[in-house]
Order: structure tokens, then sequence, then C-alpha cells
């Protein structure tokens, strides 16, 4: 009986483990979407620190610059308290679509912005907004219904408290939205430093936005043209 019962749960962890597939990012097949990222909303933004989360914010509208993806942005009732988008985000994609609901709080619910993602014809959707639980989960759970792959970008959205962002994460991953970093989502689109992009496009960004990286690459060239080996590294495993 227990060789049954041992048998019969190494078979269920084996079914677990084939029926995992590993989909990966595709900057061929991938759209970002930029979703309420509005300088009123922002305010409402307070999970993270204020300089972290601007930071987060145009981290993520910059992927599309970097990996030459296409761009649909939204924002909601931006002549009232929420505000229009930043300035630069409009300076970078002057060609992308730009939906101004009116009254939609799940923006799939806009025609208008459910034609502008149909047209892109892609099926990996890489998701930023404010707020998490409302703007960001909505959208991502709607897109997930209409059979989208989502990636949620976690640094990229922004709500009132991180009970609420947890929540609102847990929600998501229920419903099959990959919740990543801002660094996983590059290095998804990257997936090799010897690609364009690459190294030579990506080390700028990352010591933009990512400056803890960034300052890796520094040390790397500081130490390559001025280094000297101390007395003592030199015997170091």
């Amino acid at each position: 009986m227990n060789f049954n019962l041992r048998t019969a749960a190494s078979l269920a962890l084996l079914g677990l483990a084939n029926a995992f597939t590993y989909e990966r990012l595709d900057k061929n097949n991938a759209l970002l979407l930029i979703v309420d990222m509005q300088e009123g909303l922002y305010s409402l933004a307070r999970d993270f620190d204020a300089s972290v989360y601007k930071n987060g914010m145009y981290a993520h509208a910059a992927l599309g610059k970097v990996f030459n993806l296409p761009v649909v942005m939204t924002s909601s009732s931006e002549t009232g308290p929420n505000g229009p988008l930043p300035d630069e985000f409009l300076q970078w994609y002057p060609n992308a679509p730009l939906i101004k609901r009116q009254g939609e709080v799940d923006a799939w619910d806009n025609p208008q912005f459910k034609q502008a993602v149909i047209a892109a014809n892609k099926t990996q959707i890489i998701l930023g907004g404010i707020t998490t639980d409302v703007c960001t989960t909505f959208l991502a759970l709607s897109l997930r219904d209409a059979g989208y792959s989502v990636w949620a970008n976690h640094e990229a959205s922004g709500t009132t408290t991180s009970y609420i962002r947890d929540m609102a994460n847990d929600r998501m991953r229920a419903a099959g939205v990959q919740v990543v970093s801002y660094f996983a989502i590059v290095s998804e689109l990257m997936r090799d430093w010897r690609n364009t992009p690459g190294a030579q496009e990506i080390f700028p960004v990352l010591d933009e936005y990512l400056p803890a990286y960034g300052m890796v690459a520094r040390a790397h060239r500081a130490a390559v043209n001025n280094g000297t080996v101390l007395a003592g590294e030199n015997v170091l495993p």
C-alpha cells in the first residue's frame, strides 16, 4: 500500500512538472501598454518611495524605445484630477495610439483601446499602470480572458498600500498573469548580451533605470582601464 501511495504521489508530481511550459517574452511578439500613468494619479502610488516609483514608471515606458516594441497608451479622465500622461511619454511615442478614456475603468471596455491592442497583432502584453488593484489588474484579467499572455511589471504599477498591491498581484497570478520585475522583462526580451539590442544598448539603459547594475558596469570599466590588483587580492580563491 505504501509503495502504491508513493508511486501515485511521484506520478502526480511528474504530471505537474510535465504540465509546465516556460513561455518566454519575445520582443517580436510583444506589445507595451502604458496605462493611466498620469501625473495626478501618481500621488496614489504610495506603496513605493516616490522617486523609486517615478523611476519605475519611466523605465517601463522606455521599454518600447529600447526594444522597438509597439506601444499603446491610455489615460482616464485626464482633464479632471487624474491629469495627463507625462510629456516625455508622448514625445517618445508621437505615433502610438493614445486613447483618452472618459469613463471606462477597465481600459478593455473602451472600443478604441481594444481595437488598438488587437491591431498590434501581438499575443504577449507587457503592462504597467496606476493603480495596481484597479487599472492594472482589471485590464490584465480582461486580457487573459481574451487569450493574451500578460506580463505585469510590478515596479511600474503603484497603488495606495503595499497590502493592496500584494493582494492585487496575487489575484493576477491566480489568473495566469506573470507578475515580474523590470530587470526580468529586460533580460527576457534581450536573452543574450551578444544580441541586438544587447550589451551595447542595454548597459546605458540600466545605468539610467537600474543604477545598481549600471554601477557594476562602471566599476568593471574602471577596473579594466585603471585598476591595480592590491596585495592580498591576488591570493583570493
